[in-house]
């Protein structure tokens, strides 16, 4: 049975999503980087993927690192705060 989609195409997404999260990540606005950096995660995640596949350890063990920094990004950038009503 052929693959419809091979691993190997899985570094196309894997870039796209990276350089994505690169332009958010660099937004003034707090919303956008917190999508910036799960954007990373995804990227991550995909990264791992591929490397996993084409036994690329040492771009599993860069992208577990960038995972973990990624993590502290969205611990660090917390959703913007609803405006409290003035009355």
């Amino acid at each position: 049975m052929q693959q419809w989609i091979s691993v190997d195409a899985l570094q196309w997404p894997a870039m796209v999503a990276t350089l994505a999260a690169a332009w958010l990540v660099a937004s003034t606005h707090q919303h956008r980087r917190r999508w910036g950096f799960w954007m990373f995660v995804l990227s991550n995640g995909l990264w791992i993927v591929w490397g996993w596949h084409t036994q690329a350890y040492a771009l599993i063990t860069l992208q577990v690192g960038l995972f973990v920094m990624n993590l502290r990004g969205i611990e660090r950038n917390p959703p913007t705060p609803s405006p409290e009503p003035s009355g």
